[in-house]
């Protein structure tokens, strides 16, 4: 078993090596001057299981780029199997067609990697389930329900939790968080009126009294969170705070969240966290690397990845 670190998240590439006690492959993912990528693997790796870590955030096709030419070098120094391990798959929210003449990128992604040579995917939280169905290779998606619940039975042990979902699409992510907790479930209708701008309209569910959780898979501007928290304080909620796997944090979000009512910000580090994210008094981060960890080890044993979530 080796294990590939590409460029866009080297620390918890490391974290990943070390949960399983091996060091990382000797690799050079560098730029030759007019910035095209260049890959070099400096170890014998034919016939070997080989995970490449990669998460395609930001710069977005840098990071893709790094992972499908890593794939081309693996492939043609004859590694026996190739595991593309994506914790944050980029352009997953292009899922379909939202519009006339419009691309489904995610689909397009899905057909590179696996052009490229990769013969497995593993990645976590992917924003809609069915980009699992737009590979023809296996694909193992992760999920963090069992490690927020975990967190959350440590942080909030006392208090009276509401787990709320931001907004219909995500009620079955909530639910699942709900469920395990044992506790009550709400959600917020919204209205989008264009993309990055939202509108709360109502809440359903009585949250009145409650130290509510809002639950999502990703959070990139962070305004439909920002809103859904001011939503659930004006309701009477006695706290809001936030669970979300994929910490994008684009442009002005990590002030924005910064001067919202959002009592705590969790995300996980699939995506490595900026300065401004370490910085911030309400974000805090936990890590997926024993997760990634115990899925590879079961993928290279060829033994069960679903029984992780039983």
């Amino acid at each position: 078993m080796k294990i590939v670190a590409c460029n866009s998240n080297r620390p918890l590439a490391e974290a990943v090596a070390a949960a399983l006690n091996l060091p990382l492959t000797r690799a050079s993912v560098r730029r030759f001057a007019d910035m095209e990528v260049f890959v070099e693997i400096h170890e014998n790796v034919r016939g070997e299981d080989v995970f490449v870590i990669q998460s395609t955030s930001y710069p977005a096709n840098d990071n893709l780029m790094e992972l499908l030419i890593t794939f081309d070098a693996l492939r043609r120094a004859s590694a026996r199997r190739i595991t593309a391990v994506v914790p944050y798959f980029g352009y997953a929210r292009q899922d379909r067609k939202s519009g006339s003449r419009t691309p489904i990128s995610a689909k397009l992604v899905a057909n590179l990697i696996t052009e490229a040579g990769a013969d497995r995917v593993l990645t976590m939280d992917l924003h809609a389930a069915q980009i699992q169905g737009f590979f023809d290779i296996p694909v193992d998606n992760l999920f963090a329900a069992p490690l927020f619940t975990r967190h959350i039975q440590e942080n909030y042990a006392g208090r009276d939790v509401m787990i709320v979902s931001p907004d219909v699409g995500g009620v079955i992510r909530a639910r699942a968080i709900a469920t395990r907790l044992n506790c009550d479930l709400a959600i917020i209708d919204k209205r989008r009126e264009r993309a990055g701008i939202s509108e709360v309209m109502n809440v359903i569910g009585e949250v009145a009294g409650r130290d509510c959780i809002l639950v999502d898979d990703i959070v990139d501007s962070g305004g439909t969170l920002c809103n859904a928290a001011i939503a659930l304080i004006e309701r009477g909620a006695k706290s809001a705070s936030v669970y979300t796997t994929h910490g994008v944090l684009s442009g002005s979000a990590v002030a924005r969240i910064a001067a919202s009512p959002i009592e705590m910000l969790t995300i996980t580090d699939s995506i490595l966290a900026t300065e401004a994210v370490r910085l911030a008094s309400n974000i805090r981060q936990v890590t997926i690397a024993p997760l990634l960890a115990e899925a590879m080890r079961r993928i290279n044993d060829e033994s069960s990845v679903s029984s992780l979530f039983d």
